[in-house]
Formats: structure tokens, sequence, C-alpha cells
């Protein structure tokens, strides 16, 4: 569905859109400057101490291709945020961070388990964030801005918490907690490990992703939908090899592809991460033109935005220069996303028909009634 309109949006309209945010670690999208003073409360080293020069360092380490330097950086964010108040400053950043770049809905995903070195317990953990994560939507009200930011708790699949995880997830889901997510290595840790945590949910009549298909490939996809009955992809970009794209130009879809499309199982895409750990080489190779060609319930998202460097206007800009995308494009990504989240149905739907599509229809009456003034412009006067 592509624009009928050559309405291609500048950077001040991207980053007035409305958009939605499914796939975004709370660990990943700290402040620099957060960072530094967290850390220097709490006595923790850091291989910077100036915020500019540390969010430098955070993306080269994360563009290295070194999985120990990546993984290091981590260490860091996970680090400093170790105390209640910690918790409650980044979740509350994080809510401000996303609305002030235009996003109206998110879901933010961390690991209760990763946060108790400082003697919390899970759930104090997940109060906190919580907590950080009402306060920062109302200084963003404030300011004049919306959001609803609704968490994902996330279980390591290299650990053996994840159904300790799971229940945690089901007694707080009135609470903030909207769903549940397994991340971490998938090579050596299939989600199949996990079974009894995805069976308690299922029972539960609750919401799940998984983390993908983002480096193992197509079985890592298969078990996660047709062993453990995912509702999302967390990544799920590899579903491109099962893709055949022929010299005449025409597609040929695998079975696991066509069942990914046809059931329009929502793929959390997250461009600028995919090229850091090489699941794409440039933006205008990423899978998401394919797979947006071909309809797959496609959704963009950030991942880390302080290891890439990145937001979700950047992640639009980016697709925009790559693929000529329009504000169409945008709103339809927006929309998938929105569709897909784990609040309910109506809720959902009245976030796309009062705040998503009416966002959309203003920016494109911008460029109408600019179009009109430029044409008005440069005709010529009458006599």
């Amino acid at each position: 569905m592509t624009s009928q309109h050559p309405n291609t949006p500048g950077w001040d309209q991207i980053r007035r859109a409305p958009k939605v945010l499914l796939h975004d670690h709370l660990d990943g999208g700290l402040r620099p400057g957060t960072v530094v003073d967290l850390a220097r409360a709490s006595g923790r080293s850091l291989p910077e101490t100036d915020p500019d020069k540390l969010a430098l360092w955070f993306r080269e380490a994360a563009d290295s291709g070194s999985l120990e330097r990546y993984l290091e950086t981590f260490s860091h964010t996970v680090g400093v945020m170790q105390t209640r108040e910690a918790l409650v400053r980044v979740a509350a950043e994080c809510a401000e961070d996303l609305a002030e770049d235009g996003v109206v809905y998110a879901e933010v995903r961390y690991a209760p388990e990763q946060h108790l070195e400082g003697g919390l317990t899970l759930e104090e953990v997940v109060e906190a964030v919580d907590e950080g994560f009402r306060q920062g939507e109302r200084r963003a009200a404030e300011a004049g801005r919306r959001i609803r930011v609704g968490a994902l708790l996330t279980a390591m699949r290299h650990a053996a918490r994840a159904l300790e995880i799971a229940e945690l997830a089901n007694r707080y889901r009135d609470m903030g907690v909207v769903g549940f997510d397994i991340a971490g290595a998938e090579a050596g840790h299939p989600p199949t490990r996990h079974l009894d945590a995805f069976e308690f949910l299922k029972r539960e009549n609750n919401h799940f992703t998984i983390h993908a298909g983002e480096a193992f490939g197509l079985p890592s996809i298969w078990q996660a939908l047709q062993w453990c009955g995912a509702d999302r992809l967390g990544h799920g970009v590899r579903i491109i090899d099962d893709i055949e794209v022929r010299e005449d130009g025409s597609v040929k879809l695998g079975r696991l592809a066509s069942y990914v499309r046809d059931k329009r199982v929502p793929l959390e895409l997250c461009p600028s991460s995919n090229l850091q750990t090489g699941a794409a080489d440039s933006y205008a190779g990423h899978p998401v033109g394919l797979l947006r060609r071909l309809h797959f319930r496609v959704t963009v998202n950030t991942d880390n935005r302080l290891m890439s460097g990145t937001s979700m206007s950047r992640e639009f800009a980016h697709l925009v220069a790559a693929f000529g995308y329009t504000l169409d494009d945008l709103q339809w990504f927006s929309v998938n996303a929105m569709k897909s989240a784990f609040i309910p149905f109506d809720e959902r739907l009245a976030m796309i028909n009062d705040v998503v599509k009416p966002g959309y229809a203003a920016l494109k009456s911008e460029w109408l009634f600019q179009q009109t003034a430029s044409t008005s412009g440069s005709a010529e006067p009458e006599d």
C-alpha cells in the first residue's frame, strides 16, 4: 500500500509522526549522562566519564563486530541499575525520551533477574520500573506529549528462571506488565528449553513474544511459533531465508514464510541493530523492504537506543532514505505495531483511530496545504 502522493516526509514530520514501539530494551536505552551519574553514585568505573565520549564508546563497541565488546556495553548499563532509585529514574527517563521522539505507545522489556545485585527482590524490581514508567508518562503529559508504556518481563534463555519470570509477569499483568519475553544468545539456547514457561502463559491466557530469527535463523523461528506458540517474533528478520527472489523478480515463499505472512505473525524488526549484528549489510539491503512489499506484518523498532545511537525517528528516517517511504508507509508500520500490541483490542483500536490515524492525517494535510501554497505562488498573476 504505497502512497498516492509523492509526499516524502522530512525530519520534522518524522519526529512529529505518532509512532508505536514494540521492541525496546530498558537497559539498552539509558541516557549517557544518567549512566555517568549512577556509576559515580555507586562507585562503578566506566570506560569514559564524559557523557558525549561515553555515548560514542557505546556506539563504537556495539559496531565493533566483537561479541565480547558488545556484551560489555550491557555490563555497564545493567551494573548501574541495581537500586530502586536507579530503576525508577531510568524507567521515567525512558518514557520521557520516547514521548519526546513522538512515540505514543511503547512496550519496553527488561530482565528482572539481572537487577538483584543490590538486594532487591524480583517484585521490588518490577514495582520500581512501573513507578518510573508512570512518572515518565506524567512528566511527558505535563510537557504536552502523550505516551503509554507497558512492560515486558524478559527471562534470559541461558538461565533457568523462565517459569519464575513468567509467573511474575502473570502476577503483575494488571499492574503495568503486558507480556513476557525470552532473550539472549539463540545458538545453543533454543526456546523449547523454556516450554514450561510458555505452557503456563498459554494456560493463563497471557501474551508473550520470543527473540527468534535474529542470528540463528529459521529453526529458531519455527520452534518459537510451532512449539512455543509465540504471539510475536522478536526480530524474526531471518524469515527472509525462506523467501526466494527469482531472476525475473517473482517471489516464492517457503512454507514457514507463508505461514508467518498468512497468520499475520508480527515481526519486530530492528534495522539499525540488525546492521550491527550482521543480519543485514545496509539499510537499503535490509529485508524490511521486501517484507513490507510482500505485506508481512512488519513493525519497526529500536532494540537498544544507546548502543545503536538511534530512536524511532532515526529508524524511520533511515527507511525513508533507503526506500523512499512516505507518510502512508510510516502510518502502515505504526498501525501494524498498534494492532500487534499486548493491550486489549478496544484499547488498541482507540489508539489507532483516535491517535495514530489522526496524527498522520494532520501531517498529510500539511503536505497538501504546502503543495497548494507552492502551486498558487508559482501561478501567473491575473490582470
